[in-house]
């Protein structure tokens, strides 16, 4: 079945571009040119992955980005003209997965598409693959399973999307130990890491936000500066 692609742009020649390379690339492409039309398809619709520019003529790709993660976990990946690192970091912290810069290569475009679907898939448990030998984790209250892709804290589903998912069930796998933001990075994201790369920071925060704890008193994650993050036993 080909994966669904839904592309929200009010630039239609940017639209019709991505469009045209990832049909050809397999994929089933809607498009929407506005914002109010694009709420609408995801109430009725649940595309595979979305692709949102953050300028839109009636209301923003973040406002999207929201909807979208009150219900729904799959990819969403940013676009925008703009370069700056606070675009990058609101959209990470809403929910977003990736983030593409005005102008681009639309081969680019679609090699993050096929990246961030292969993610969906692996932390979804679709694969039937296990990297890690354990199946689930207990720690303290806040329990994690990959086989049914669950987190529940004191009992209590948690709602993760992914990418953070994964970068929990890494540190979990890793207690005791200190986990640099590169190694965190590459292993949940499968890129190289560059420096000044907010993307680990801007996750963490979120989930933090998920289970409740604040950065200066954190329960679980506990950030040593300098180095990475670790969840200590």
């Amino acid at each position: 079945m080909k994966e669904k692609i839904l592309i929200v742009d009010d630039e239609k020649e940017i639209a019709d571009l991505i469009e045209v390379y990832l049909k050809n690339d397999g994929y089933s492409v809607y498009k929407c040119h506005n914002g109010m039309d694009a709420l609408k398809y995801i109430e009725g619709t649940e595309p595979d992955l979305a692709i949102i520019d953050i300028m839109l003529p009636d209301i923003d790709g973040f406002r999207i980005c929201r909807k979208i993660r009150e219900k729904f976990y799959y990819p969403v990946i940013m676009l925008t003209a703009k370069a700056e690192d606070g675009d990058k970091i609101m959209g990470l912290t809403i929910g977003a997965d990736d983030y593409i810069t005005k102008p681009f290569n639309p081969l680019e475009v679609v090699a993050r598409v096929k990246t961030q679907l292969r993610r969906y898939v692996r932390y979804n448990g679709l694969t039937g693959k296990k990297t890690d030998e354990a199946g689930e984790y207990d720690i303290r209250g806040l329990c994690i399973n990959r086989d049914t892709h669950k987190c529940c804290l004191y009992g209590k589903e948690l709602k993760l999307t992914p990418i953070e998912f994964g970068i929990l069930w890494y540190l979990c796998g890793h207690q005791g130990m200190v986990v640099p933001s590169e190694e965190l990075f590459e292993a949940v994201w499968g890129e190289k890491y560059l420096d000044n790369n907010n993307t680990v920071m801007a996750h963490i925060g979120r989930l933090r936000e998920k289970l409740n704890e604040s950065a200066k008193k954190p329960k679980f994650i506990v950030n040593v500066w300098g180095v990475g993050y670790t969840i200590e036993k």
